[in-house]
């Protein structure tokens, strides 16, 4: 379908174009938790109230056959490629680019591609559960990484995202810690390692880099560079040798899965992860991950 362009982009949000298979490639707004477009402040008790509504309020579909359900369904997603994207990981997990979609926010979906029930998909409490783990997960490795870096001038700073997709958990650290460390990045080179099965997200997250680095981004004259390793977190070789590359040769490394390995993972897989960066990681190296509690509000968020 060839490129589709936000006409209407916001003032001080950086663009990049992302491929969506049949969507052809859409340009995005690059989620930056500092812009009042995409920062969230919501209190605990707030996000428990939204909760709760969504929780006491009607199911679509609920006492429908399972066989309609799925055609109703498919209908109104025909035209949805937040909702393509769901359906396509019925069974398995969403991919990194539609999982950054519903961290959008629905004011920020484009025109060019975005349809009603897309931005129906992005207000609901689902999709602000996903937006609040970005923020949180952003701020865990700035605040991680500030004293560290403090520590160390100089020295190569490198990221290990683990099924990270575009990364943004990884970008937004950095915008974070140029906001409130305004020397800690300073001459370093930042590298980004992204181990995904889905090499779009990665590709995406490779452009969004390179916006927020090049003149008047938030990033700007960083020299960061973010690249995309094809890897399933049940295979260790990428991972071991990325790990045994970054000791070598002496680098700040922090790792960090959102959404992924913590949430999806087998106690088996989440182990032997755990095992390798406990063997291979430098002394200092820290891991951030997000994880989803197994309770009956998580279960009936998930199906809604």
């Amino acid at each position: 379908m060839g490129q589709r362009l936000e006409k209407n982009k916001k003032p001080g949000v950086r663009y990049a174009l992302a491929p969506l298979g049949k969507d052809g490639e859409l340009e995005l707004p690059i989620i930056d938790v500092t812009h009042p477009a995409f920062a969230l402040a919501l209190t605990p008790d707030e996000v428990d109230a939204q909760v709760a509504r969504y929780l006491a309020g009607p199911q679509p579909f609920a006492k429908l056959p399972r066989f309609l359900q799925r055609a109703l369904l498919r209908f109104f997603l025909r035209k949805s490629p937040l909702g393509r994207g769901i359906r396509s990981s019925q069974g398995s997990f969403l991919a990194g680019l539609s999982t950054y979609l519903l961290k959008l926010g629905p004011d920020n979906l484009g025109e060019a591609y975005a349809h009603p029930v897309d931005r129906r998909i992005a207000a609901s409490v689902s999709a602000l559960s996903v937006r609040l783990r970005l923020q949180d997960m952003a701020r865990l490795l700035a605040e991680t990484l500030a004293p560290r870096l403090a520590a160390a001038a100089g020295r190569p700073l490198r990221f290990v995202n683990i099924a990270g997709g575009p990364a943004m958990d990884s970008l937004n650290a950095l915008i974070l810690l140029r906001r409130d460390h305004p020397q800690a990045l300073g001459a370093r080179t930042v590298w980004i390692d992204v181990l995904d099965q889905d090499p779009d997200g990665p590709a995406f997250g490779a452009r969004a880099l390179a916006a927020l680095t090049a003149r008047g981004g938030r990033l700007d004259g960083l020299d960061a560079k973010l690249l995309g390793i094809r890897a399933n977190w049940s295979d260790m070789v990428p991972l071991r040798d990325l790990l045994r590359g970054i000791h070598a040769e002496g680098s700040i490394a922090i790792g960090s899965s959102e959404g992924g390995l913590f949430e999806y993972g087998s106690d088996g897989e989440i182990g032997a992860v755990l095992s390798c960066l406990r063997d291979e990681a430098p002394a200092d190296f820290a891991m951030v991950g997000s994880v989803t509690r197994d309770d009956e509000t998580s279960r009936r968020l998930r199906q809604g």
